[in-house]
This record gives structure tokens, C-alpha cells and sequence, in this order.
């Protein structure tokens, strides 16, 4: 079956990084496009980052755009998102998503001094 195991979230300062990780398994995943949401406290979940199955054609959130990145390891079956210059207004519990509705569990990402 699908899972999606989010990791990588915690703490971290304004203007800090962090990485976060997303191993798939259960299905062959270099053949589909993936997806990073997130959803703050008191907010609807929004579309941050989306990759295509071979890792070109990344598109980013406006509030994101220079800031993260999204990337995958098909060999590895893993999805990155690499965050800088986090701001207080990125704190969402971040998740990763199969296009065909699968949600991993989500990891928590808090920016604050």
C-alpha cells in the first residue's frame, strides 16, 4: 500500500533552514508528479511546491518562490524540500502528497526567535 513518511520538521529560528524529507514506497514513484502542502494553525492546507515524476518543471507557492526548493531521488524514492530563510509566517505542519490522494502523516515546522 502507499505510504508517505514526512521528516525533518522541528524549531527553528527566522531566517534559519531546514530540510525536509519524504520517503515513498508502494508504488513506483519516478512515475508520478509529487506534491508538498502545508497548513498553518487556523488555515486551510495550500500547495507549496510541485515536481514532475523525472524532477524537472518545479513550481513554487508565490510566498515561497526563492526560498525553497523542491527536489526527488527516484533512485532513493524520496522527496525533498529544501527551506531557507524561513520566515515566522512559514509555521504549517508541512505534507507530502501523491496525486492520487495519498497524505503522509505530516511533520511540523515552527519558525520563531
Amino acid at each position: 500500500q502507499v505510504q508517505l513518511v514526512e521528516s525533518g520538521g522541528g524549531l527553528v529560528q527566522p531566517g534559519g533552514s531546514l530540510r525536509l524529507s519524504c520517503a515513498a514506497s508502494g508504488f513506483t514513484f519516478s512515475r508520478y508528479a509529487m506534491f508538498w502542502y502545508r497548513q498553518a494553525p487556523g488555515k486551510e492546507r495550500e500547495l507549496v511546491a510541485s515536481i514532475s515524476s523525472a524532477g524537472g518543471v518545479p513550481n513554487y507557492l508565490d510566498s515561497v518562490k526563492g526560498r525553497f526548493t523542491i527536489s526527488r531521488d527516484n533512485t532513493k524514492q524520496i522527496l525533498y524540500l529544501q527551506m531557507n530563510s524561513l520566515k515566522p509566517e512559514d509555521t504549517a505542519v508541512y505534507y507530502c502528497n501523491h496525486p492520487s490522494g495519498y497524505w503522509g502523516k505530516g511533520t511540523r515546522v515552527t519558525v520563531s526567535s
